[in-house]
């Protein structure tokens, strides 16, 4: 499993719990002084692996996740295409890929060097999707109720 751009991993502690001491986390981040944090927890808990995030790759194994999770991570990618293939080189086959975010609100101004399709601090689902379902991904499902105005959309890798 991996917590991409985990911040100051308390996602990352519950899936460490959750796949428990036969499981592995991997969890990344781009911020230096977030990264130490979890670098830190890391060595607290041996089934976490710290990783520096990459700005185009996810910096993971290749196929190393039956999951990955991004929780308000999405809106902020400067090249969502290369992170998208690279999530996809990252999942095994038939693996699940939940990205949870939200959409740009009123006013708000997109994140300085994102595509200029997000319209604002977040990313329209549909354009999600459409990013993700082309570099190979197919739709599982959209959750429209997730808790503070955010959305879920779980994504498969194809295969068994």
């Amino acid at each position: 499993m991996a917590d991409m751009g985990a911040g100051g991993g308390e996602l990352t502690l519950a899936a460490a719990k959750r796949v428990g001491t036969s499981g592995r986390v991997y969890t990344t981040e781009l911020d230096a002084k977030k990264l130490t944090h979890l670098e830190e927890l890391a060595g607290k808990e041996n089934n976490i692996t710290a990783l520096q995030a990459g700005e185009a790759q996810t910096n993971l194994p290749p196929e190393c996740c039956d999951s990955i999770f991004m929780r308000l991570v999405y809106h902020h990618l400067t090249k969502p295409a290369e992170i998208d293939a690279s999530l996809f080189q990252s999942l095994k086959p038939g693996g699940r890929l939940a990205m949870i975010d939200e959409e740009p609100g009123p006013g708000t101004k997109r994140v300085e060097g994102v595509p200029e399709n997000r319209g604002g601090h977040g990313v329209p689902e549909k354009i999600m999707i459409e990013e993700l379902t082309s570099a190979g991904f197919e739709k599982v499902k959209s959750f429209e109720d997730w808790p503070d105005s955010h959305y879920c959309v779980v994504f498969r890798k194809p295969g068994p």
